[in-house]
């Protein structure tokens, strides 16, 4: 499968490495599944990537022909650009008739490429991450297992190991991301009716194998899922995982101070400010609760996933989570696990064939 992905960040080069190493685990032999060529308007960015089994080119996506040539020449385009790329890139991708995935966590983002597809030929599979994509997923399988489902409880922390700092933070994934997720309001369901949350309210407070920690409204997280279990569940939300006192500084920065309406420079703050790590921790957690067999039942979900070295190379758990939700669905969709066009929502992916996945295992 002639394979483009546009981004040679941190989620990107991981994408790169695990397509350019898929050989056919089916039936033994070394062929790959993956032809892939790495884009980057950046080539600096691509050196990254330079001793992986990849083509390399360097093109501007936010040039409509350049990708658009680009694009005639593959099947599929996995985007790992930032979340305001998306609907570009997948406008350029239903012109060129090539299959689009990508990881946005973009609400705006996801309608607009939901109404792309409503005509096209290929598939457009938006929110193929860790939160939106795994925890819908996981969800949407739990919740199946109920006669009647109350409650559904998501949330996600993307953590640092060892935090040191006042905000009890370091940078794990894109900073856009981080700051669209705390800006834009939250979907849930309250009453089985579809609501908007305030970002950043709702705080709340729980432990996990002995660790406090807080979580709150943030956007974006529960993907489609509204729209799928409307009038099925009585209430349902998403919430990030942080460590006590994130959310009240945050707060300050984007509130008291304003920089809610200044988000360039409050990228700018946290660049310059905030460390990156590689040494993080992917916390998972769903709670489902209803009705089985006329009595009222909890089932939960959790996972840890740790950054580990791999080659003498650190492999952040934002790294592997997230490239293995995108791997894995192309994976399913290459084996006819999925719809063959339109709009493909996350949780049309089945749990137990995601955790099979030579991608997906990283979840099991």
């Amino acid at each position: 499968m002639r394979t483009v992905l546009l981004g040679s960040g941190h989620i990107g080069q991981t994408i790169a490495r695990l397509l350019a190493t898929a050989g056919d685990g089916r039936t033994g032999h070394h062929t790959l599944d993956y032809s892939v060529t790495i884009a980057d308007r950046d080539a600096h960015a691509l050196q990254a990537v330079s001793g992986l089994n990849v083509e390399k080119t360097v093109v501007d996506s936010t040039d409509p022909q350049a990708l658009a040539a680009l694009l005639r020449q593959a099947d599929v385009v996995i985007n790992a650009l930032p979340y305001h790329m998306a609907v570009p890139v997948a406008t350029v991708a239903h012109q060129t008739g090539t299959h689009y995935f990508d990881l946005t966590e973009d609400v705006q983002a996801t309608a607009a490429i939901a109404a792309l597809a409503a005509d096209a030929p290929t598939v457009f599979m938006p929110q193929c991450g860790l939160a939106p994509g795994f925890i819908g997923i996981a969800a949407h399988h739990l919740a199946a297992g109920f006669d009647e489902v109350h409650d559904i409880k998501m949330r996600v922390g993307a953590l640092p190991q060892f935090p040191t700092n006042e905000l009890k933070y370091n940078l794990t994934w894109s900073v856009d991301g981080l700051i669209n997720e705390y800006c834009h309001p939250c979907a849930a369901l309250r009453d089985g009716e579809r609501v908007s949350v305030d970002a950043l309210a709702d705080l709340e407070h729980f432990s996990l194998d002995g660790v406090e920690y807080e979580a709150f409204n943030t956007s974006g997280g529960l993907g489609s899922l509204c729209e799928t279990l409307a009038g099925k569940v009585r209430n349902l939300d998403y919430k990030s995982v942080r460590y006590p006192g994130h959310q009240q500084r945050m707060k300050f920065l984007l509130g008291d101070l304003g920089l809610r309406h200044d988000q360039a420079l409050l990228k700018d703050i946290l660049r310059k400010s905030v460390p990156a790590t590689m040494q993080d921790v992917v916390l998972v957690f769903v709670t489902v609760s209803g009705l089985r067999d006329g009595k009222l039942m909890q089932e939960v979900f959790t996972r840890k996933i740790f950054a580990r070295q791999t080659d003498g190379r650190w492999q952040s758990a934002i790294q592997a989570s997230t490239a293995a939700g995108v791997c894995a669905a192309l994976d399913l969709f290459r084996e006819g696990r999925l719809p063959a066009r339109g709009f493909i929502r996350q949780e049309q992916i089945a749990l137990p064939d995601l955790l099979a996945n030579r991608f997906g295992a990283v979840y099991a």
